[in-house]
């Protein structure tokens, strides 16, 4: 609109708070509650279960961050 003026960034809103506290809250949750994966079985490789699944969210751990960061970052303003 004519009268309005636009910033070139500012906090997100509420809701991508909210849902990049829960992307990051996520991993914790899971690999705190241990006796959910404290198993051998199913096995990969011949690498019982506790382990892989541990290692398995090395790049989910990852792409939850970046998701965190993509959903907190400041909108850029279209000119």
């Amino acid at each position: 609109m004519a009268g309005e003026v636009r910033r070139a960034g500012g906090p997100p809103n509420r809701t991508r708070r909210v849902l990049a506290s829960v992307v990051l809250l996520a991993p914790v949750v899971a690999l705190l509650w241990v006796p959910s994966y404290a198993t051998g079985r199913p096995s990969l490789a011949g690498v019982p279960f506790f382990y892989w699944y541990q290692l398995a969210w090395v790049p989910g751990c990852s792409l939850g961050l970046l998701a965190a960061h993509l959903l907190t970052r400041p909108r850029r303003s279209p000119l």
